[in-house]
């Protein structure tokens, strides 16, 4: 079985997050997807009015309708504490016997992996799937420099997905629904409508 991890906070998930997850599905025909919203990232702290219900929730709006290979996972929210990739490989992996496991991230994922918590473990147990939202070609060395790093001191399995980048930030989304200026198109309907029902981001 072939299981592919996309974690994130999804505060809230928006249509890059959407079109990433597709390209992860095509790229390397995945048999199930685990979308899993952290618990606490181990490098930030959540900072919006939301909790992990509503994250939770979202992200099951937002992902589950595109596929019956989608699962909306509440493991790191269970877990509890900071959100280690490190421990949800190790977790699914005890559930699911010989599945190989692919891990997409983003730039500023790939770019920092070998500081993260026990990346040896990651590496050797994932194969890491990488998609982009830029294309400037400073930032492609940056990534081929690190890449050429994992694998040499790793033993790295890295793929890249062709994604159709959309620039979209939860950051940007949540600052623009606080000043009633968002733009419902980098949100699906559903989770536009949750976030208007709940009142989110208005504090």
């Amino acid at each position: 079985m072939r299981i592919g991890i996309f974690g994130g906070t999804f505060d809230p998930p928006h249509i890059g997050h959407i079109s990433a997850c597709k390209a992860f599905l095509d790229c390397v025909e995945l048999d199930v997807l685990y979308i899993i919203p952290v618990y606490m990232p181990p490098h930030k702290n959540i900072s919006s009015d939301t909790d992990e219900r509503d994250r939770l929730e979202m992200s099951r709006r937002a992902f589950e309708p595109l596929s019956d290979k989608i699962f909306v996972s509440d493991l790191e929210i269970k877990r509890g504490g900071r959100s280690y990739t490190a421990d949800t490989i190790k977790q699914i992996k005890s559930e699911n016997e010989n599945a190989e496991i692919f891990f997409l991230c983003g730039t500023d994922m790939i770019l920092t992996m070998d500081y993260w918590y026990k990346p040896e473990y990651i590496f050797a147990n994932a194969t890491i799937v990488y998609a982009r939202r830029e294309s400037e070609t400073d930032v492609t060395e940056k990534i081929a420099e690190k890449c050429k790093l994992y694998r040499e001191k790793f033993g790295a399995r890295i793929i890249y997905t062709e994604n159709n980048a959309i620039e979209a930030s939860s950051t940007e989304i949540r600052e623009a629904i606080l000043k009633d200026k968002n733009d419902s198109r980098l949100l699906s309907k559903a989770v536009s409508d949750y976030i208007k029902e709940k009142k989110l981001y208005k504090s």
